[in-house]
Parts: structure tokens; C-alpha cells; sequence
């Protein structure tokens, strides 16, 4: 098997698997419950706080553990809007945002918010002018993904976080480093995060957990009410055997950053350039093999709808995707692709390829064969 659809989910490393055995088994307190069982299962998740906060230098107080990406960037958008309602109604995000934020922001549009979209160039970066020109006074949030999901543009977000607090400092700045964490140093002092979105399942975690980073002393407001859990800023127990995995996930990821990156860019270059050299009618989406992150991949295959190439790929047990896995059932082609200005053809032949550092060269190497064998065979008996 080659799995090369990391961006939307990761296998677990063993680590990880070991330590959710450990809490589901052994470890099983409620970390609420005041008997010995609970106080244990508390440490683990007080000891899983700190090494959150230091991998993106915060404050143990502003780490909170939630569900995941999904949950942090309802979060930051739904929990700003009923926080700082009464400081203005305007919010700022791109056209090549997750759902997970378009979707919160189209349902504040609807009842009456002000959303501006910043518009991106051909390779899904923004324009830090039109950024500078779109805040106001009554701007109260502007959120930014990091790392795009589908084609691995990587914004700026040091000069995003200057630039916004330089214009309007009460603006908040919303990062969603779901495809980011883990892969790049955070550090939300210098870039001047206010609130950050991330993933277990992205970095070989657990999946249904991540961890919500808000700066201490903002006004925003809770999205789940309950038991008071999490500083009574989320409810609900705690998923501990989650957040002790995603701990050692971190942990792994943190150590293993810098070589990772490496080895990735090698796996990546491999089959990006064997692809344009040795199929024809290729084009990579965003930016270019050396520029967009080493962990995505996105090539179009003019004259092929990249589902028929997904399934065909599979029959050889090769794992990609056509897009973002949390939309990829949605009719209409990708957003981010359109956004960036490409054809329809394009569009309709896009498959993202996306690593992590289990991937080898010779699993790159391997796939390019078999891409070349199906994208004949396709292009010459399905015209």
C-alpha cells in the first residue's frame, strides 16, 4: 500500500497507540473525579497542557483541549462574535479557507455581519495591502489558515500578525494551523496569534482531538455549556486517553520537525518532478515544488476527472485524494482551486498528493510508475 492522503488523515504512530491504550485501560479516571483515580488522570492531563503550550510558546492556561480543527475554528469565529459584538460586526478571511471556517463565516454573514473575503493570487497567497486596507475600526477577528489543505500555500503569518496589530490592535488574529502544526515553529508571541486551530489525526495522533490555543484575557465566549470542564471555557470530560496520545504526538512531532521536513521535500520532488516530466498534460497547482509546503501536493491531469484516476489508483492499493477530505462529497469542484483562477479542466483533473515522514522515495517512485500506466490506459480508452 502507499498512502499518500496525509492531509487528511495520518496513521497513529505506535507511541501514540501505546499511551490511548495505556489511559483507556489502565488510566481511565474521570480527570473531574476527586478520588485517587481522578487526580491521576488529571496529572496526565495537566503534564499534556504544558507540552502543548511549549511547542507554540504559550502559557499552560491558554491551552484548551477540544475535538479537533472544526471545533477550534467555530470556536474562534462563533465565540468572537458573541464577545466582541458590541465592539463591531466586521471579520475578515480568505476565499481559500477550510469549511470549518467559510461555513462559521457565511452563517454570520446571514445574520448580519460584515465578512470580507480577500481575494488570492494565482498561487493562493493574499495580498497584504488589500489585508491593511480591509481593516477597520469595528474589525474584530481575521482569520487565516496557515498552510492551504489542498495546494500547501504557506502565507506569511509573521507579517500578517504585524501588519494586523500594526492597523487596528484590538483586532484578534485567528490562525487555523490545522495542515501547519507540527510541520513549522509557531511561536504565537512573535507572530502575534491571538487564538490557533490544530489536529491530532494531522500530526499521527488520535482523531476527534486537538488542542485550541487562546491568549490570555480575550472576551471570547464559550461554544459548549456544561459541567465546566477546561476553566469552564468547554464542557464536556475531557477525551483524556485523546489528549495523552496527542501529547506524545506533539512530543514526536516537535523532535522530529527539521528531519522530517527534509525527508518529505525528497519524497515530494520525487514524484512532482517525474510527474511533469514523464506524463504528459500536467500542471501543478499553487506554487512551486520548492515553495508550497513539502507535506502537499496538487497536480492536475488535463482530460481526466480525478475520480476515475483516484479509483484506478486504488486498484493498486495508491491512497490520494481530489481534495480536502471534509468537503470531498460536495458537488461543485474546489473552491480553492477556482479561487486561485485555474480552468475548468484543471479543476476537474485536480488530485492532491500529501506526505508525512513515513513516506519513503521509493513509495514515491513506485507511484509515479503506476500513475503513468493508469493515465495512458485512461487517457487512451475513456475519451
Amino acid at each position: 500500500m502507499i498512502y499518500f492522503d496525509n492531509a487528511a488523515t495520518t496513521r497513529a504512530a505506535d507511541e501514540v497507540a501505546e499511551r490511548v491504550r495505556y489511559m483507556l485501560l489502565e488510566n481511565f479516571g474521570n480527570p473531574s473525579a476527586q478520588s485517587m483515580m481522578g487526580v491521576r488522570a488529571e496529572n496526565e492531563l495537566n503534564d499534556a497542557r504544558k507540552i502543548m503550550a511549549k511547542s507554540i510558546n504559550a502559557l499552560p492556561e491558554e491551552i484548551y483541549f477540544t475535538s479537533g480543527g472544526t471545533e477550534d475554528d467555530n470556536w474562534a469565529i462563533f465565540g468572537t462574535a458573541e464577545g466582541y459584538k458590541r465592539s463591531g460586526k466586521h471579520m475578515i478571511t480568505t476565499s481559500i479557507e477550510h469549511p470549518a471556517v467559510s461555513e462559521p463565516m457565511e452563517r454570520l454573514r446571514q445574520k448580519g455581519w460584515d465578512i470580507t473575503v480577500l481575494d488570492v493570487d494565482k498561487n493562493g497567497y493574499i495580498d497584504l495591502d488589500a489585508l491593511r486596507d480591509s481593516i477597520r475600526e469595528d474589525t474584530v477577528l481575521v482569520s487565516i489558515i496557515l498552510v492551504n489543505n489542498e495546494v500547501g500555500t504557506i502565507q506569511d503569518v509573521a507579517a500578517v500578525g504585524k501588519l494586523i496589530k500594526e492597523k487596528n490592535p484590538k483586532t484578534l488574529f485567528h490562525a487555523d494551523a490545522v495542515q501547519a502544526f507540527g510541520k513549522y515553529p509557531i511561536d504565537v508571541r512573535k507572530m502575534n496569534i491571538d487564538m490557533l486551530s490544530m489536529s491530532g489525526h494531522k500530526i499521527h495522533g488520535p482523531k476527534g482531538v486537538g488542542f485550541f490555543y487562546m491568549k490570555k484575557g480575550l472576551k471570547v465566549r464559550p461554544i459548549i455549556y456544561g459541567g465546566g470542564q477546561e476553566r469552564g471555557q468547554r464542557s464536556a470530560t475531557e477525551n483524556t486517553p485523546g489528549i495523552v496520545g496527542l501529547a506524545k504526538a506533539v512530543e514526536l512531532a516537535m523532535e522530529n520537525m527539521n528531519a522530517s521536513h527534509e525527508k518529505v521535500m525528497e519524497v515530494k520532488r520525487t514524484l512532482a518532478e517525474g510527474i511533469l516530466r514523464d506524463i504528459p498534460k500536467t500542471h501543478i497547482n499553487g506554487p512551486s515544488i520548492e515553495e508550497a509546503s513539502p507535506y502537499v501536493l496538487n497536480v492536475s491531469f488535463n482530460g481526466l476527472r480525478s475520480e476515475v484516476l483516484l479509483h484506478a489508483l486504488e486498484e493498486k492499493e495508491v491512497y490520494v485524494s481530489a481534495g480536502s477530505a471534509c468537503s470531498s462529497k460536495k458537488k461543485g469542484g474546489s473552491h480553492v482551486l477556482r479561487s486561485l483562477g485555474l480552468s475548468e479542466e484543471r479543476i476537474e483533473g485536480a488530485v492532491r498528493f500529501s506526505f508525512c515522514r513515513y513516506n519513503t522515495v521509493d513509495e514515491a517512485a513506485a507511484c509515479l510508475e503506476i500513475l503513468k500506466e493508469k493515465t495512458a490506459f485512461l487517457r487512451k480508452y475513456m475519451r
